[in-house]
């Protein structure tokens, strides 16, 4: 009988420590599985490097690329690691943005920049695996030629746009100039989203009763004979955003100006150079949005075509005050004064 109880008493002891250890295997799991949840909550960066490609130079796309890279120089400087960025400009040139594309994927960079629409397609024809961010695109539809877009790539392709609202920019016209008749449409039919922007705000000022006739150029040689001949014909000239129009803004200015014809723009840049006003963004301002997604990718490995393309935070209402004097625009209280 001492024998049975003094068994019972052993197996009880095992028991218990049996299921103390039980416990304190589970309490380690618990503590472990915090621990990973921690670390990688607080990891951190490591180092890379950003290819930058931008179609021309330019204010706004010079903009654009400063705010991107001083945004993400930031964000992963804070997270413990280093970016470098190879910056090229193609000065105009599709086949150059072709060529420094290919270059950077050559050299395995972490992501692509590309700064303009033809800088974006060069990416996209170079690589299907590399991150690609557009910046400075007005529709990524068009760009890259998504007949259904949903506002997702699927691809290894997202970024932002810097498209104003074109319905906005018509109501701009029409507060401004509600007595005007003709509205020429001046912009470089070799730039997809230019036309993409024209075929959009069209309707809305043909809405409004304005009569529009478009003025296409091909490229910087014709500018200003095509600007000549929408100064001929147009109470008011709607430029939208257009990276050809924008490197040639004084050529555009020396006809529009002694010809007494406004220029309402679709960016700031190009108000600046030979408008009167512009619903616009802050290309600084785009570049750190784009940068912000930037850092997803590279630190937190998040997908590109799972990623919304976003817009610019803030559009402003502003004129060109010495081309308004000069053309006698009044202008709005609401308006702010390009600096």
């Amino acid at each position: 009988m001492k024998k049975r109880l003094l068994a019972a008493l052993m197996a009880g002891a095992m028991a218990l420590t049996m299921t103390a250890c039980g416990g304190s295997s589970s309490s380690s799991t618990t503590q472990d599985d915090s621990a990973s949840d921690e670390s990688a909550a607080t990891a951190t960066a490591g180092d890379y490097t950003v290819g930058i490609v931008q179609l021309v130079q330019h204010e706004a796309l010079d903009a654009a690329t400063q705010g991107f890279q001083d945004k993400l120089t930031e964000l992963i400087t804070e997270a413990g690691g280093s970016v470098d960025f190879e910056s090229e400009n193609a000065s105009g040139d599709s086949a150059n943005c072709a060529t420094i594309v290919n270059g950077f994927v050559s050299s395995g960079v972490d992501l692509i920049m590309a700064n303009a629409t033809a800088a974006l397609q060069a990416a996209q024809a170079a690589t299907a695996d590399i991150p690609i961010l557009g910046t400075s695109i007005s529709d990524y539809g068009t760009a890259l030629g998504v007949s259904d877009w949903t506002g997702t790539t699927g691809t290894n392709i997202s970024g932002t746009t810097d498209l104003a609202p074109l319905d906005g920019q018509a109501e701009m016209i029409q507060e401004l100039f509600p007595d005007a008749t003709n509205i020429g449409l001046l912009y470089c039919s070799a730039e997809p989203n230019s036309s993409y922007q024209i075929n959009t705000i069209k309707p809305y000022l043909e809405e409004m009763g304005y009569t529009c006739t478009e003025y296409a150029f091909t490229d910087t040689n014709d500018v200003a004979s095509v600007a000549q001949n929408a100064a001929s014909g147009s109470d008011v000239i709607y430029i939208p955003t257009d990276n050809t129009a924008a490197s040639c803004t004084e050529a555009i200015a020396n006809v529009v100006i002694p010809a007494g014809v406004p220029v309402v723009a679709g960016e700031q840049g190009i108000c600046s150079g030979c408008g009167v006003a512009t619903l616009s963004i802050d290309y600084y301002e785009l570049g750190e949005v784009t940068a912000e997604m930037a850092y997803e990718i590279l630190v937190n490995d998040a997908n590109p075509g799972e990623m919304e393309v976003e817009s610019a935070p803030n559009f402003t209402k502003m004129y060109n005050a010495a081309n308004a004097e000069e053309l006698g625009v009044t202008i709005p209280d609401d308006y702010t004064a390009i600096e």
